[in-house]
């Protein structure tokens, strides 16, 4: 959840930004369109979808290339969604922010008998980070982009929200960068070219943090402000062991009960890391082979 509602107020606070990145068009009469359509909501990692003048921008960023129903089905039935809504153009864009080799990241388009659906994928650790320097609301992604000293990238990116006249902005576009750098970068290096003090000061870190308590309290886990951001990462792993049984449970069959308990030991970035492999896996002896190897 703290990616998700970090990504979706970037874009619904500086959506001309994300345009002017993306599209190389300036836009200003921008409608944020709701993300649910239809019957039968998808769960993505964040989804939005801006409407200019003459088309839909639908965003869909993704921390882990890995998803159910597959990725390219959810774009056709998205695309399908939204034309049938609005009747415009509609232009596709998948983020992927965390550095992986797995060959889903390289996919762009649904392909089925009589049917082929495309949309553009950008792979963010690719990317040139200058443009994303330029704009306030793309400043976290910057961390995330392409550099050959990951250090002085992101202290660049903190001199950068430094200079940002407005406190208030600066503190949000602070919590955020933050958050997203923290998909790459020790907290310890983090803390030494942005303030921490930034997070319990800013609007967004209270927003974020309450949707996450709310979220909790509705699946019945009972949260206190100071254990918040503790039970948020163990909730995380959780979100994604279930990811993970359910994607191994449809590829493999059901697990046995040793591997089961294996995988509930591992941790979230050993469960990401499986997340991006185990579409490889055509027997139970290949996640033992897997869970083998991170152990030696």
């Amino acid at each position: 959840m703290t990616y998700d509602n970090t990504l979706k107020y970037l874009v619904e606070q500086y959506p001309e930004d994300f345009i002017r990145y993306l599209l190389a068009s300036e836009a200003t009469d921008i409608q944020i369109l709701k993300t649910e359509l239809n019957q039968e909501p998808i769960r993505a990692d964040s989804v939005t979808f801006l409407q200019t003048a003459n088309q839909i921008l639908h965003l869909e960023f993704q921390t882990l290339p890995a998803s159910t129903p597959r990725l390219p089905l959810r774009m056709l039935d998205y695309w399908v969604r939204l034309y049938r809504q609005y009747n415009c153009d509609i232009e596709q864009i998948v983020i992927f922010l965390k550095p992986t080799t797995s060959e889903a990241v390289f996919v762009d388009q649904f392909t089925a008998r009589n049917t082929t659906h495309h949309y553009r994928v950008i792979r963010i650790w690719e990317q040139d980070p200058e443009p994303l320097l330029l704009s306030p609301g793309l400043l976290p992604l910057a961390t995330l982009a392409r550099t050959d000293s990951p250090q002085s990238l992101l202290q660049q990116v903190g001199v950068q929200v430094s200079m940002i006249e407005e406190e208030a902005t600066k503190q949000s576009i602070s919590v955020c960068t933050q958050l997203l750098a923290g998909l790459v970068f020790e907290p310890e290096l983090i803390r030494q070219f942005l303030r921490r003090e930034d997070m319990r000061e800013s609007a967004i870190y209270q927003e974020i943090l309450e949707e996450g308590l709310q979220e909790g309290r509705q699946r019945g886990i009972e949260q206190g402000i100071e254990q918040g951001i503790e039970q948020g990462i163990e909730q995380g792993r959780q979100s994604e062991l279930r990811l993970v049984i359910r994607l191994l449970t449809r590829r493999l069959g059901s697990i046995n009960s040793q591997l089961h308990s294996r995988l509930q030991e591992l941790s979230l970035a050993q469960l990401e890391d499986l997340g991006e492999v185990l579409l490889d896996f055509v027997s139970e002896a290949d996640l033992m082979n897997w869970l083998n190897t991170i152990e030696n």
